[in-house]
């Protein structure tokens, strides 16, 4: 059943099996494998199925460094699925490894023990076969990659979104019609209480929109609402530890990771190229997946210069690049099914090459932020005053004569950040709507990680020079100031991080609380490194195998 918390003047009485806090990929993940089962579950969910200005306000997080986008925080039904594009990889084998020049790195668990979990979510959430990730003639593609160069020290990596992308507010919907499945709407938890000496959470205390109070009360709790809100709500949660539930060895909210991107550097290719879909981005109508190949160091590589997993991506330059009024046409585009399904039609089978960044999932402050009438006229606008160019691109994307030669293409920069306690979610000194410190995130590049990003551009620049296919222009060190790298990914990971020793990590192998018996968590939070994949298909993963070790755990209680 479905309860909007706003309008329900009596919850129902009886105590849960499990309660699911958020109710994105993880905790919806989490419910859809245990919906099957007889044990009793509710979700709490912070917002309803659209946003509103209470919720947004909900988002709201003071930072240093890098700062965090508001829609990264998405408080609805679905969580952040409901923005993404659905872009996802594994993670690579060098992600899980102790690298010894990388300080607190290691999974405790072994990559093969995500194996399995990797394909059920293929199998039950649609991401893609793990083993397309390591092939590209699935997707047709085999004749574009002779364009590009023959690479001796980098090497290709895929990733993939399905199309269109899941969203878990809509598309798994079904499990709320299960009888022993509760959502409850407008429920935003601020914190948990239990037994100070147990460390046992009783109580989960949510405030609905106009302030009410209540309780739910449950066996196990799993927090699952993101990487900055799971170690928040710990903080937040003293009756076991003055400093937070958890945190007895001050270890909740460190080790904040990111990846950070933006571009920066040019290729000058040598001989004009007319297309390079794998590289330049593809959306297959055939197959109904889009995406797109990054260029990262080898493994050897990056352990014979100790530096980290970053990756570059390819963004051809066209006459309309970089323009307000491509961007603002193309936000029309995607939220006008009408017109994307007629253009999908039109272009049916077909192989479609990206014609603009602004069409991909890594999408800007103008595709994500929220927008009064004012704006939309704006954008309207600049379409209009625009026109010329506008025209240019549409000719490209409906025909394929129309598609001018490359000359000329742009780096999109994505770093994998080193783990590091000094970047952390803690406490701020201002207070929500509830009374409630907000999260402050703090967290900037290291030196090893600009080193990274640098090496790969160094590297780039060699491979071009030997195969004569163009050159790099790239001032890109690890002293250069500002450092140009630092947009905010979305990808919030490690503040709850895994790991076997208390002494450096929050949860342990099966996601539980080092410090309480009956509290697990979900999401990147618990990721101890973040390698440089998109991390949802390993989100979920990971929550379906600790869907199955509570199927274990309650039957075992």
């Amino acid at each position: 059943m479905i309860y909007d918390f706003s309008k329900v003047d009596a919850l129902p009485p009886s105590r849960y099996d499990l309660c699911i806090i958020g109710s994105g990929p993880a905790g919806a993940t989490i419910a859809n494998v245990l919906a099957d089962s007889d044990y009793k579950i509710c979700i709490l969910e912070s917002g309803r199925y659209k946003p509103e200005k209470f919720t947004d306000e909900l988002r709201e997080v003071d930072h240093e460094g890098i700062s965090i986008k508001s829609y990264s925080r998405e408080r609805v039904i679905g969580g952040a699925s409901t923005t993404w594009s659905g872009l996802s990889s594994p993670l690579d084998a060098i992600d899980f490894k102790q690298r010894e020049w990388v300080p607190y790195s290691g999974w405790p668990i072994d990559p093969e023990a995500l194996s399995p979990y990797y394909i059920e979510a293929s199998r039950q959430f649609r991401f893609p076969l793990r083993e397309r990730f390591k092939d590209l003639d699935w997707m047709a593609l085999g004749t574009t990659i002779g364009q590009v160069p023959h690479w001796q020290e980098l090497e290709e990596k895929i990733f993939i979104a399905p199309d269109p992308p899941q969203n878990y507010g809509k598309e798994f919907q079904a499990i709320y019609d299960r009888p022993n499945v509760d959502l409850y709407t407008g429920c935003t938890v601020t914190h948990l209480d239990g037994c100070a000496e147990t460390g046992r959470v009783h109580t989960a205390i949510v405030r609905s929109f106009d302030g009410r109070k209540t309780t739910f009360t449950a066996k196990i709790f799993v927090l699952a609402c993101g990487g900055i809100e799971n170690p928040r709500i710990l903080l937040n949660s003293t009756f076991a530890c003055a400093t937070g539930l958890g945190n007895d060895r001050d270890q909740v909210g460190r080790y904040f990771m990111n990846h950070p991107k933006n571009n920066y550097g040019v290729i000058h290719l040598n001989r004009p190229i007319q297309d390079l879909p794998g590289y330049f981005g593809f959306l297959s109508l055939k197959i109904q997946c889009a995406g797109y190949i990054g260029l990262r160091l080898k493994e050897t590589v990056q352990q014979q210069q100790a530096i980290l997993n970053s990756y570059i991506r390819f963004e051809p330059v066209f006459g309309w690049s970089g323009r307000e009024s491509i961007e603002s046409l193309n936000y029309f585009s995607k939220r006008s099914q009408f017109l994307l399904k007629g253009f999908k039609r039109l272009k049916q089978g077909k192989l479609l090459s990206l014609r603009d960044y602004s069409e991909t999932g890594d999408d800007s402050d103008l595709m994500n932020e929220r927008k009064n009438a004012s704006k939309i006229l704006q954008m309207i606008g600049t379409i209009a005053l625009d026109f010329p160019v506008v025209i240019d691109y549409l000719k490209s994307r409906f025909f394929d004569s129309h598609s001018p030669k490359i000359n000329t293409i742009h780096l999109r920069n994505f770093m994998e950040m080193a783990p590091s306690p000094e970047n952390r979610v803690a406490l701020s000194d201002r207070i929500d709507a509830f009374g409630l410190r907000l999260p402050h995130v703090s967290h900037k590049p290291s030196e090893l990680d600009k080193r990274s990003m640098a090496s790969v551009h160094h590297t780039l620049a060699k491979e071009l020079d030997r195969t004569g296919w163009g050159k790099l222009v790239s001032e890109l060190r690890p002293d250069l100031e500002p450092w140009p790298i630092d947009l905010d990914a979305s990808h919030h990971m490690g503040a709850t991080r895994m790991g076997d020793d208390p002494s450096s990590s929050v949860v342990n192998q099966q996601c539980r609380l080092h410090f309480s018996p009956n509290v697990y968590l979900a999401g990147a939070s618990t990721f101890p490194t973040s390698g440089n994949a998109n991390p949802t298909f390993t989100i979920v993963a990971l929550a379906i195998r600790l869907a199955e070790h509570l199927k274990r755990e309650l039957f075992h209680s």
